[in-house]
């Protein structure tokens, strides 16, 4: 059985079942019972992770900047743009092909029908065959980063009229190339037409970066031997907890196609289908493969690994980038600091931007408290578990595609207001994920905080957490699983 217990480590907020194979049999047998065949086409959006960037929470509305309020700096955390496949995802969809030959020859020695089965299928092969390498930054991913650069000049051009320096903008990035490539289209759209670069004017900048095995800001996963071990022990339950949703649509595609796919098909038309939509704009090969209900159910199942491995699933997927927002932290503490001294311009830091992945952007988005309701938020607070992500068709806020998408990114704005009779404060925070004003639950629901008050509510709550205690101290080596209940409203 799955033994809820909560954990008396005050270094863990989620609660935590032991897992037996019969406990993984009952789990399993919770989410299996829920239909989710009620989607109907007309009304189904494609929310495919890595595709979907523009999404706003079209219920909230943002707070509006008060009269005198000037922004003083910004602080940057940003995913990659689209890139290309890795080599172990070429080699996947290479063997798919090698298996959909085999299974349309099969097919034909059977006599079969093929009539049921799409063209395009018959003689695919895939766009990135003969690649030997993989992974890189494309062309749309330059764009988007370059696009990125040139709006956020434009809406903050108070901040980004100094001089170029280094120390005045500050940029970093990790050491994969795709992290650092992006930064560097980022800072080409920031400040083109500022130099005397070629026709389009640019200026050369300056890109820092880390070694891997040290970034604690940007790749503080790779250096977190707690967390990669935590990793390692529970993604092959995961898989366990995908395995009836894939054999379930997996079922419906041989019986739709009257060909024997398998599950490990499934899961490779399924990563497919995401590659098509977000790398060549094709929502009508392997996407249209799957019924609207089916893709739900298929985003739906990535969202639980993004939750379970990398989100809110377990506390440590996120204490791990506490160095990264006490680096946030302290640029806007400096920034006050150069204001209320009033240090001459050009003489202080106006942004902080760095560049890096969806290992990053994830756990920093869970730090802020972002896509949690205000008693989610409360339960971290109080280190009680969270619930799963709830099964289609019901309303859920965690989707990957929303949290980290390509280019994903979130920013915190530094306002610097006049004295006003009804607050204290005089410096403020404003939160904007993908561009757009996002609540935090720990500053009432608001996206502009008093800044005192989102050290105190959101960001000093974290810091008890040291991260060389969170990575390196021994931690009990039992599989664990977040929350789950007994009913299946939950999901």
């Amino acid at each position: 059985m799955v033994r809820e217990h909560i954990t008396q480590s005050s270094s863990e907020f989620m609660t935590c079942g032991i897992l037996d194979m019969d406990g993984l049999k009952t789990t399993l047998m919770l989410f299996s019972v829920l239909d989710y065949s009620q989607v109907q086409h007309g009304f189904y959006f494609f929310h495919l992770y890595g595709v979907v960037k523009d999404v706003a929470d079209n219920s909230f509305v943002a707070s509006e900047i008060p009269n005198g309020c000037t922004p003083i700096h910004l602080n940057l955390v940003s995913r990659h743009g689209t890139r290309s496949p890795t080599k172990k995802r070429i080699r996947e969809l290479d063997n798919l092909a090698a298996h959909l030959e085999l299974l349309l020859k099969d097919a034909e020695e059977q006599k079969l029908s093929l009539q049921k089965i799409p063209t395009w299928l018959r003689n695919w092969k895939s766009p990135w065959k003969g690649k030997v390498k993989g992974g890189e930054l494309i062309s749309k991913g330059e764009d988007e980063l370059y696009d990125l650069g040139t709006r956020i000049r434009e809406k903050f051009s108070d901040l980004f009229n100094d001089e170029y320096h280094p120390d005045v903008y500050t940029m970093k990035a990790t050491q994969v190339p795709r992290a650092s490539a992006s930064a560097v289209a980022f800072g080409m759209g920031l400040f083109s037409g500022r130099g005397s670069l070629g026709p389009g004017h640019h200026r050369a900048f300056a890109v820092s970066t880390e070694s891997r095995a040290s970034d604690i800001f940007l790749r503080f996963h790779d250096c977190c031997e707690n967390y990669k071990d935590f990793r390692k022990r529970q993604e092959p339950f995961v898989h366990k907890l995908k395995e009836p949703f894939f054999d379930e649509i997996t079922s419906a595609l041989v019986r739709r196609y009257e060909l024997n796919f398998t599950r490990q098909d499934t899961s490779s038309l399924w990563f497919l289908c995401k590659q098509e939509a977000s790398l060549l704009d094709i929502t009508d090969q392997a996407c249209g493969l799957f019924s609207p209900s089916e893709v739900a159910l298929l985003e739906w199942t990535d969202d639980l690994e993004v939750f379970i491995l990398k989100g809110y699933g377990k506390s440590l997927n996120y204490r791990m980038g506490v160095p990264l927002l006490e680096d946030v932290v302290q640029s806007m503490e400096q920034a006050i600091q150069a204001k209320e001294e009033n240090h001459p311009p050009g003489s202080y830091e106006k942004a902080r931007l760095r560049f890096a992945h969806a290992e990053t952007v994830v756990p920093f988005s869970c730090l802020l408290g972002l896509f949690l309701e205000k008693s989610e938020f409360q339960q971290i607070q109080r280190e009680q578990p969270l619930q799963l992500p709830p099964k289609p068709l019901q309303k859920r806020k965690w989707r990957g595609s929303t949290v980290a998408p390509f280019a994903g990114n979130n920013m915190l704005v530094l306002y610097s207001c006049p004295s006003n009779a009804n607050t204290s404060s005089n410096y403020f925070v404003q939160v904007l994920h993908n561009e757009h004003p996002i609540p935090m639950p720990g500053c009432d629901g608001s996206d502009f905080c008093p800044f005192e008050d989102f050290k105190e509510r959101i960001v000093a709550p974290h810091l008890k957490h040291d991260y060389d205690t969170v990575c390196n101290a021994n931690v009990e080596t039992e599989v664990q699983m977040p929350a789950t209940t007994t009913t299946s409203s939950s999901f």
